[in-house]
């Protein structure tokens, strides 16, 4: 993993890499861009980057961007049990895909999902520090 992601929770360079990645999105289309600074809030992850996608195609094609972001970055995309990966995949449509970056997770969500599970209202204790 990335000498970034093992440096104190407070480091700049975690905070850097959340707005290059919501910046990436919007770049790429992705709808209602959003980086939420999580770090006075919980210990499992530092920034929630969320956006809209418009179809299955849109999803695929965000998910590659971050992909190729990563690996440019030399992040590692983190893999949990068979049961999380299930979980990106709602009722099996591909509405909502979670990437884990360890301090950063990556939501790619349907209109629709996103309405419905409200990410932004659960977590409003939270800084927004990118929005587009």
């Amino acid at each position: 993993m990335d000498d970034m992601f093992q440096t104190d929770k407070k480091s700049n360079s975690v905070y850097t890499v959340a707005i290059e990645l919501g910046t990436l999105l919007r770049d790429y289309r992705g709808g209602d861009v959003l980086v939420m600074d999580l770090r006075e809030l919980n210990g499992w992850t530092d920034f929630f980057v969320i956006a809209t996608v418009t179809s299955t195609t849109h999803l695929q094609g965000l998910e590659q961007h971050i992909k190729e972001f990563s690996r440019e970055k030399g992040m590692d995309i983190l893999r949990r049990s068979p049961r999380s990966a299930a979980h990106s995949r709602l009722a099996g449509n591909e509405e909502w895909r979670i990437i884990d970056l360890g301090l950063v997770v990556i939501h790619l969500m349907t209109a629709q999902t996103r309405a419905f599970y409200e990410l932004e209202r659960l977590w409003s204790a939270a800084a927004i520090i990118f929005q587009e």
